[in-house]
């Protein structure tokens, strides 16, 4: 494509290029160096409210019938709804997530909270334990077909403005700086113990893989039930993601779990 160009004009795009890297490394360096430093984990033995994190839009209509599964087994859950329409930025929504959390932790008296981020919640689940203090009384994170590393969608739409593709749907896109910096250094920082669940038949997250997060335990549903089908749409409603989550947020390691919750 570039051998079609005048020599000036290929000058002028790989000089382009370059440049859009270096910011991105800029970027990456400049978050990596701000994060809070490390600290000590809460007990694991012990866990405490839940609370789960709806995605782009947030609505919470389907992480109600995950709330109600996991009340059914003894667990205090708040379903935490973002300000607004669920599409500004997402570093605002990990803010509103450190009250909710802080308020979770006042009211029942427990010393640590679980959360489980639903598709761009558990970007902002990541982005409040990376940034925003939640390491210190994080005890597990689950991120549930989570873009963590962007998703095509976004990428496409980002090109059409801002009314089409709002601040959240651009922080979205597979190279935007705030993802660029997340995913610098340890994506799984210490603080909590890390899970991420995704499935293979998404077509919200693309490629369904960027739900992956280095250093968590790592499965798509299908590892697990390879005869499951489940969209993205239907990951927070679906008995056998519910089970998966359920064994998340136990008292033992977080481990792939067995068939049977299938």
């Amino acid at each position: 494509m570039l051998d079609r160009l005048s020599p000036t004009r290929r000058r002028f795009v790989l000089a382009t290029v370059a440049l859009a890297a270096a910011a991105a490394v800029v970027v990456a360096v400049v978050v990596v160096a701000t994060r809070p430093s490390p600290v000590d984990p809460v007990p694991q033995g012990s866990p405490g409210p839940v609370l789960l994190v709806p995605g782009y839009g947030g609505s919470t209509a389907a992480l109600e019938v995950l709330a109600d599964a996991l009340r059914a087994g003894g667990k205090d859950v708040t379903v935490v709804r973002p300000a607004g329409n669920g599409t500004g930025d997402l570093r605002r929504q990990g803010e509103d997530l450190d009250r909710a959390a802080r308020s979770a932790l006042r009211r029942t008296g427990a010393r640590s909270v679980d959360v489980v981020g639903y598709s761009a919640g558990g970007v902002v689940t990541r982005i409040w334990v990376a940034d925003l203090g939640g390491a210190e009384i994080a005890r597990r994170v689950v991120t549930l077909a989570s873009p963590n590393h962007g998703t095509d969608l976004a990428s496409l739409a980002s090109g059409l403005g801002a009314t089409a593709c709002p601040e959240a749907c651009q922080q979205l896109a597979t190279d935007s700086d705030l993802l660029t910096g997340l995913n610098a250094g340890d994506e799984t920082p210490p603080g909590p113990l890390w899970v991420a669940v995704w499935t293979t038949d998404d077509k919200t997250v693309v490629p369904p893989v960027s739900g992956s997060l280095a250093g968590a335990v790592d499965l798509a549903v299908q590892d697990v039930c390879p005869a499951l089908t489940v969209g993205h749409p239907d990951m927070p409603r679906t008995p056998a993601v519910i089970a998966i989550v359920e064994s998340a947020l136990g008292t033992a390691r977080p481990a792939v779990p067995e068939a049977s919750v299938c």
